[in-house]
C-alpha cells in the first residue's frame, strides 16, 4: 500500500502535503471523505493520526457546513414520532426567535457569545406580538426559548455535528428575573371565601355546572373534552378524564387524549357537581325539543343552547364575565386548579391522591407548581404553636 500522504505543487510552485481520510457515510449511504492539506509532510502526518484516532473512538467531528436553520429543521424531523400537534406549534414558536437571530450561522460556529447575546436580543427587542413589537420578551419566555436551542444543540452533540453544546450553560440573567417579578407580578389564586362567592354568584348562570368542574381541578381542555355518554356515570358517581378539545393559537380546535398518561384519570364527582351536572344535562335536553331539527347532538357536556361544542376560549371568557359581574379579583381561570390543589393539600389529602387528582406522575411537581398557601391556610399552624408555645394552656409556671 502507498504512502497515504501525498506531495502537491500548487501553482506558484509552493509544496503543499495533502491526504484523504474516510470518515463515514452520509444519510444516503454515501462514502464521506476528508481532505487535509498541511505545509509539511509531519504536520499531514500528524493531523491524520489525530482524526483516524478520533474516528476509532468516536469522537471524530467532521467539518460541516450545516447552518442553525438546518439543525432545527432536522431536530423537529427526529422529534416528530413523539410531539402532538399542540406541542410541535408551541415549538415551532419558540424556534421562530432562534431562526430570526441565529438561522444562517453554521452550528460549528455557533459561540457561548453568540447565545449570550441572542439572550440579550429575547430579554430587549425580540417581541413581535403580545406587546409593543420591538420590546423584551418575559424571561419565562425567554426560557422557553432557550430550552429549544439547548434541546437542538443536544441533538447536534448526539449526531457528532458539534462536540459541544454551547448553550447548555447560558440561563436569563438573575437582574431580569428580579425585575420581570417587580414589575409583572401575578395575581395569586383565589383563596377559600373567593371560591365560595363565585360558586354562590353563578348558580343560577347556564354554565354552572362546567364552571364548577373548574373549581374541582380540571383543566379548561378537560372541560370542554368530556361527552355525556363516554365520560360521566351517574349512577356511579364519577367522570372519566379521557379526552380533551385545546385551540392552537386561538384559531384552531384540535381534540386529542389527554396531555399524559397519568392525566387519563377517573374522578369521584362532588355531590354538588354531580347535580349540577345532572341538572345541566335535564336543561339541555329542554333546550333541544325548543329547538327541534336545528339541535346539533354533539355529545359533549360544554355545549351552548343549540348543542354546539364550545372551546377554553369561551369558557375562560364567560368565567372572566362573571367575575366582573360579582366584583371579584380577576384571575385566570386555570388558577381554579390551583385554589382546588392548594384546598385539598392543606386540609390533608395525601400527597400521592393529590397527584392522581391532579393528573400528574409526581407529587412534589404537584405540590410545587400547583399549592400555594396563603395566611387564611395558616391558621392550622397557629393552632399546633398555641399548644406549643403553652399559650392554649395558659401562662406557664416559672420555673424556681
Amino acid at each position: 500500500m502507498g504512502d497515504p500522504i501525498k506531495r502537491v505543487v500548487l501553482q506558484n510552485g509552493d509544496v503543499r502535503w495533502r491526504t484523504v481520510i474516510d470518515v463515514g457515510k452520509d444519510a444516503d449511504g454515501k462514502r464521506k471523505q476528508l481532505t487535509i492539506t498541511r505545509d509539511t509532510k509531519t504536520e499531514c502526518r500528524d493531523e491524520r493520526a489525530r482524526i483516524l484516532n478520533e474516528r476509532r473512538t468516536g469522537q471524530l467531528i467532521v467539518p460541516s457546513r450545516m447552518t442553525v436553520d438546518q439543525l432545527l429543521d432536522a431536530y423537529m424531523d427526529a422529534k416528530d414520532g413523539d410531539l402532538e400537534e399542540s406541542t410541535v406549534d408551541g415549538y415551532e414558536n419558540r424556534l421562530t426567535h432562534i431562526r430570526a437571530r441565529l438561522g444562517s450561522l453554521r452550528v460549528q460556529d455557533l459561540t457561548e457569545e453568540h447565545v449570550e447575546a441572542f439572550v440579550t436580543w429575547l430579554l430587549t427587542e425580540a417581541r413581535r406580538r403580545g406587546g409593543p413589537k420591538g420590546t423584551g420578551l418575559r424571561p419565562s419566555t425567554v426560557d422557553g426559548v432557550l430550552g429549544r436551542l439547548r434541546a437542538a444543540l443536544r441533538y447536534a452533540v448526539r449526531k457528532r455535528v458539534v462536540a459541544r453544546n454551547v448553550a447548555e450553560y447560558v440561563t436569563v440573567p438573575r437582574k431580569a428575573r428580579k425585575q420581570d417579578r417587580r414589575e409583572n407580578q401575578r395575581p395569586a389564586p383565589w383563596g377559600v371565601d373567593e371560591v365560595k362567592a363565585f360558586v354562590v354568584g353563578i348558580r343560577e348562570d347556564r354554565l354552572f355546572a362546567p364552571l364548577l368542574l373548574s373549581c374541582m381541578g380540571l383543566r379548561p381542555a378537560e372541560v370542554a373534552g368530556l361527552r355525556w355518554e363516554q365520560d360521566i356515570d351517574f349512577e356511579a358517581g364519577a367522570l372519566e378524564v379521557a379526552n380533551t378539545r385545546t385551540m392552537i393559537r386561538n384559531a384552531r380546535i384540535l381534540e386529542k387524549d389527554t396531555k399524559s398518561e397519568a392525566g387519563e384519570r377517573t374522578l369521584p364527582l362532588p355531590e354538588p357537581v354531580r347535580l349540577a351536572l345532572m341538572n345541566f344535562k335535564v336543561l339541555q335536553e329542554a333546550e333541544r325539543a325548543a329547538v327541534g331539527e336545528y339541535y346539533v347532538d354533539s355529545g359533549y357536556v360544554f355545549v351552548d343552547e343549540l348543542g354546539q361544542a364550545l372551546t377554553p376560549r369561551h369558557l375562560r371568557e364567560h368565567a372572566y364575565r362573571l367575575m366582573a359581574q360579582l366584583e371579584l379579583r380577576r384571575v385566570r381561570l386555570y388558577d381554579a386548579r390551583h385554589s382546588c390543589l392548594t384546598f385539598l393539600a392543606v386540609n390533608g389529602v395525601p400527597d400521592v391522591i393529590l397527584a392522581a387528582w391532579a393528573g400528574h406522575t409526581n407529587a412534589s411537581f404537584t405540590k410545587k407548581r400547583y399549592v400555594h398557601p396563603t395566611a387564611a391556610d395558616m391558621g392550622a399552624a397557629v393552632i399546633h404553636l398555641n399548644e406549643l408555645l403553652g399559650v392554649a394552656d395558659g401562662p406557664s409556671e416559672t420555673p424556681v
